[in-house]
């Protein structure tokens, strides 16, 4: 297979959207733990452990935050920053190689960064053994306890630095983060929280995340992948490539994108399940794979929605509502003792009918109880 073969199919706009639904698990699927859904996905972005946690129970009705942490805890999920520098929940075997095949691209040039931050790396380097040392024999310290002892190190983790000991720490493998406690991080060393490990080589392992997120997120392109991975182009081409005819090449309005061709065999099925019914409602954590996961989301939101999405371009992506399959507000909370207030803030021209609002109540409901709240209260602006 070429990833840059003629089109084998062509996909309308809905067609497309309906079969990312499905592959990003906002339809119907047989999963039951937090620890299949990762394993679907490969890696799930949870820089935010809030809005990561919410991926999980946006996608396992009934599931609890409470259940999402045991599930951390029982080491079916893990936290690391495997690519793009920034953190994901990823299966435990698949960390090390993660960090191997795609994360150490992050630890390049980093003398600019270092200079800023006023270390070196016999800085770097020492801080890490101080981490394994206080770390040995099992156990999970707190992200303040880890840098209380790094201080004891007299290595200053004042401002940034800190946050920079603890990601270099993570990056090469040494450590890794634990379980919650409250609302602070904890760390772990990744032999002790993760003794086993499979070992997968580098195209192979590019390979295989091709696989995962093609099946999780397509049909996307493949500067999708690309910049999921946050690897150069030719290094997503050589996944992709490897996978042979399971990869085809589909055109969604004029636009070549990849699709595994055993996810085409469910098109047919597409006009009898109510994919892109408009009273079909998704409440979504900012970070989510449903936007994160692409470059190109012209199928999901026009660009002044994006805009709105993420205001001022800064990274920072606002919750939403998907309705649908496409984005139609953002909303925030405000979590109280008995329920959660929420506000809905409206975008373009879409306005709510009777029961769109009723789903949107419905939704809101299922966040509450996922937090462990009776219900939720939603307001509309």
């Amino acid at each position: 297979m070429s990833a840059a073969q003629e089109p084998s199919a062509s996909l309308t706009a809905d067609e497309a959207m309906a079969l990312r639904m499905r592959a990003l698990l906002l339809a119907g699927h047989g999963f039951t733990t937090p620890g299949q859904v990762v394993e679907w996905f490969g890696a799930m972005q949870a820089q935010d452990v809030a809005s990561g946690h919410w991926s999980f129970g946006v996608r396992l009705p009934g599931l609890t935050e409470a259940d999402v942490t045991r599930a951390t805890e029982d080491r079916q999920i893990v936290r690391t920053w495997p690519m793009r520098g920034t953190i994901h929940f990823v299966p435990p075997a698949d960390a090390r190689w993660m960090l191997e095949v795609t994360g150490a691209r992050q630890l390049r040039g980093l003398g600019p960064r270092w200079g800023r931050l006023g270390i070196d790396e016999t800085m770097v380097r020492r801080a890490s053994e101080v981490l394994a040392e206080v770390l040995a024999g099992g156990r999970v310290l707190t992200r303040a306890q880890c840098l209380e002892a790094l201080t004891e190190a007299g290595l200053e983790p004042v401002g940034q630095r800190g946050y920079h000991y603890l990601w270099w720490s993570s990056q090469v493998g040494v450590t890794v983060i634990g379980p919650q406690r409250g609302k602070e991080q904890t760390f772990a060393l990744l032999d002790d929280w993760v003794p086993q490990s499979r070992e997968v080589e580098r195209v192979e392992g590019l390979t295989i995340l091709a696989e995962r997120y093609l099946r999780s997120h397509g049909p996307a392109t493949l500067k999708d992948f690309a910049g999921w991975i946050g690897m150069p182009m030719s290094d997503a081409r050589a996944g992709v490539v490897a996978l042979g005819d399971r990869v085809v090449t589909v055109d969604v309005g004029g636009v070549p994108m990849l699709a595994l061709a055993a996810s085409l065999a469910e098109r047919s099925a597409l006009d009898s399940h109510p994919l892109l019914d408009s009273h079909r409602v998704v409440v979504l954590p900012g970070f989510d794979e449903y936007l994160l996961g692409f470059k190109d989301r012209a199928l999901m939101a026009e660009s002044a929605t994006m805009a709105a999405v993420i205001p001022g371009g800064n990274g920072i992506f606002r919750n939403t509502i998907v309705v649908g399959g496409r984005v139609r507000a953002t909303w925030t909370r405000s979590v109280r003792a008995t329920r959660v207030a929420v506000e809905v803030l409206t975008l373009g021209a879409w306005r709510p009918t009777r029961a769109q609002q009723d789903g949107v109540a419905a939704r809101f409901d299922g966040f509450a109880a996922f937090l462990g709240l009776p219900d939720a209260t939603v307001s509309y602006r």
